[in-house]
């Protein structure tokens, strides 16, 4: 048994200190599922800062935004009462995530900085990990991959984000606060995840020791039409195979706002540019909406175990701007 020093910290500060003077140390909340990975051998941290009961659980409302403390849970979000009015695709992702059991302790922080669900990274007796092992290479590349990236990925690693929550979060233009020992910055979620490219190891553009604090969530204007798609093998609580976060700002049938997260296929909660692009200023209707999912799933990097969610991701795509805008498919 490999023996660590565990602390709860008493404070925001003093958590930082301690993690960030420790190289080997890490930080334990709701969702980040490091005890799952201690346990398998994939992490072996010397220190484990438990953060779960700092103050950073609080709620704050504006017209314009929602600012979610980091160790706020999935299921305490999910309650409130502005996302049904103003956000359901943050509401939808949410109880799509996670059962109630796991909503209830999973915390928002945590869920964002959740680690992949590659079963290559989370096996230690697979050597070609680059995620795990930089320069040993990507089993998941050459043996059986299904629950994999087709977007961002390449030969060095095709392994999947899993967030429901983060897939939503993109798709509203979430910023999240972060702390360290020089102080406080603001990222816009869409800029916190790294692609893989030659440095497959490092996730996130956070430094170490650094801390979430919060999430800023602007909200969508009212009227504004959202909601969350999530294909997957079964019904109940599964990772998504391909989902869908949709926005649209629709006035007098044309579109004035696009908003387009997908998860399932990328190796980042994935923004689609390119597709909100050709979405705005059109009308909708299915010949666009499938214009706009093709746009959407270009510059793939597909494996014979992962080529069928090209064409997935497009018809998921089309059938969640056909149901967010009201139009029939």
């Amino acid at each position: 048994m490999r023996e660590f020093e565990f602390v709860r910290s008493e404070g925001v500060e003093q958590a930082i200190e301690l993690v960030t003077g420790d190289p080997d140390a890490a930080y334990l909340a709701g969702g980040t599922t490091l005890i799952d990975l201690m346990k398998d051998g994939v992490l072996r941290p010397r220190r484990v800062v438990d953060v779960t009961r700092l103050p950073l659980r609080e709620v704050i409302h504006t017209n314009r935004t929602v600012t979610v403390g980091a160790l706020t849970t999935m299921e305490e979000l999910a309650a409130e009462p502005v996302l049904a009015e103003r956000a359901p695709v943050l509401r939808e992702a949410l109880l799509a995530g996670a059962s109630t059991q796991l909503r209830n302790m999973a915390t928002i922080g945590g869920n964002l900085l959740q680690r992949t669900r590659c079963r290559y990274f989370r096996d230690p007796t697979v050597g070609a990990c680059n995620k795990r092992s930089p320069g040993t290479g990507c089993a998941a590349v050459v043996e059986s991959a299904r629950m994999h990236a087709i977007l961002g990925a390449g030969e060095t690693c095709i392994a999947l984000h899993a967030s429901d929550l983060a897939v939503a979060l993109v798709a509203l233009d979430a910023v999240v606060h972060l702390q360290g020992t020089t102080g406080t910055r603001r990222v816009p979620l869409t800029e916190f995840y790294r692609v893989p490219g030659d440095t497959p190891e490092r996730e996130n553009v956070l430094e170490h020791g650094q801390l979430v604090t919060a999430v800023e969530i602007p909200l969508p204007a009212a009227g504004t039409a959202s909601g969350y798609l999530k294909i997957r093998d079964r019904a109940s609580y599964e990772f998504a195979l391909v989902s869908v976060a949709a926005v649209l700002e629709i006035h007098d049938g044309i579109i004035h706002d696009a908003r387009l997260g997908l998860g399932g296929v990328g190796t980042i909660p994935w923004r689609a540019h390119a597709a909100e692009k050709l979405l705005h200023g059109a009308r909708p209707g299915t010949g666009m909406f499938r214009a706009a999912a093709a746009a959407a799933i270009r510059d793939t990097f597909t494996v014979p175990g992962t080529a069928f969610k090209v064409e997935l991701a497009r018809r998921t795509i089309e059938r969640a701007l056909n149901t967010v805008s009201g139009e029939t498919s």
